[in-house]
């Protein structure tokens, strides 16, 4: 289990030739955000901007040090695939909200989880609005997501499956994408210690 932004900045090299063909600068990531479809490796262009991309198909392993793809050749864009046009970037993700059914808000989406075949397993929150078990572990299983928000920005999950998932599921480091979602104590000047003899002004 690693957050994809562990993916991010790891050099791509071919098996065929050992070539180092670029880094890893995004994922793209299936409407229902179940798999990874390929690796964003850039863009090019000044007037028609055309992005850069890997098919999952041709990454042989996502490894920690690096990613390994099967030849030199694999780098395509978005206007020779088309269908790549409709893959949503992870960082478009990042941000989004989760809630229940009723309205009640979970969380929001810090990161994806993913395995060592691309398959996405749940999603690292950047910050949870509830208390308990969700707070603590800040994750959602990609099983208890009942809509992923694709019309309304807002994932919407299943209370009851998550509860249960908590039970078993290990904590993740907190996906922090802003300054904002940096926990900071809160300290008043009344609370801070004072020196006696520093604190009395010298006429």
């Amino acid at each position: 289990m690693r957050l994809g932004k562990d993916l991010l900045n790891k050099p791509i090299y071919s098996i065929d030739e050992g070539k180092l063909l670029g880094k890893v600068q995004d994922l793209y990531l299936d409407s229902t955000f179940e798999v990874v479809l390929g690796l964003y490796v850039g863009s090019q262009g000044l007037v028609r901007r055309k992005s850069e991309l890997i098919r999952a198909g041709d990454v042989v392993v996502l490894g920690d040090d690096a990613v390994l793809v099967r030849a030199g050749d694999v780098i395509t864009d978005d206007s020779t695939l088309p269908e790549a046009k409709d893959w949503m970037r992870r960082e478009k993700l990042i941000g989004r909200e989760a809630d229940t059914p009723g309205g009640t808000r979970l969380g929001v989406i810090g990161d994806v989880i993913v395995d060592k075949t691309g398959r996405i397993s749940g999603f690292a929150l950047s910050r949870a609005y509830v208390e308990g078990p969700l707070a603590e572990k800040r994750v959602i299983s990609r099983s208890v997501i009942t809509d992923t928000g694709q019309e309304d920005g807002r994932m919407t999950v299943d209370l009851a499956k998550l509860e249960a998932s908590l039970m078993d599921i290990e904590a993740v480091p907190l996906a922090v994408e802003t300054v904002e979602d940096i926990p900071v104590a809160k300290v008043e000047m009344s609370d801070l210690p004072v020196d006696s003899d520093e604190s009395q002004v010298k006429a």
